[in-house]
């Protein structure tokens, strides 16, 4: 699994720093989301595919490794 972010799409919403927090931070000034692993390992996978499923800007990528 490959996770990428796109920092313009993100509102600050949060949900996926609740969800993944060893996989996402938000900045301190303006709560844009910060990938913290782009490549996390298989316990994380579930949980890092609902926080791109539920974040509200859409910002959040995930491709399979082939």
């Amino acid at each position: 699994m490959k996770v990428t972010v796109d920092e313009g799409k993100c509102c600050g919403a949060g949900t996926c720093v609740m969800l993944a927090p060893d996989v996402f931070d938000q900045r301190d000034d303006d709560g844009i989301v910060i990938l913290l692993d782009e490549r996390p390992g298989e316990a994380l996978h579930g949980v890092v595919r609902e926080a791109a499923s539920v974040c509200p800007g859409v910002a959040i990528s995930v491709s399979e490794d082939a």
